[in-house]
């Protein structure tokens, strides 16, 4: 399968699940241990608006390089239909773009450049 023709929704959809793993396992790691918590601690990491303002930062500090770039940029210009709740249109787009580089990282099986895309962001926040 060439990964670079996959629709770029689809590896959104791919990533949006890596990234929440991720982040799930990391808040279980820190030891929060009430479900509630662990929700609310979560919108830090998984709403559109953090998504948008993590990409927005990576991208300030040259994180990504060439072919990420290419990705991300597909992903934000690609045409979705969704009415998003609680961010702007740009701001999902851009969450959209960080899930896409995630899915496409994963299908790559590039497990440790999602690891360093991750612990960015984690570390963003600490």
């Amino acid at each position: 399968m060439d990964i670079r023709c996959v629709n770029s929704l689809v590896l959104a959809y791919l990533g949006d699940a890596v990234y929440e793993e991720y982040i799930r396992m990391y808040l279980i790691e820190k030891k929060i241990n009430k479900v509630n918590d662990l929700q609310k601690e979560s919108i830090n990491y998984v709403s559109a608006k953090r998504q948008a303002y993590f990409l927005d930062k990576m991208l300030e500090c040259d994180f990504f390089n060439e072919d990420e770039i290419i990705v991300i940029k597909r992903a934000r210009n690609a045409k979705s239909h969704p009415n998003p709740k609680g961010c702007s249109v740009i701001e999902y787009k851009k969450a959209t773009a960080l899930e896409a580089l995630i899915g496409y990282l994963k299908l790559e099986s590039r497990d440790s450049r999602i690891d360093e895309v991750m612990n960015y962001i984690v570390e963003e926040l600490c």
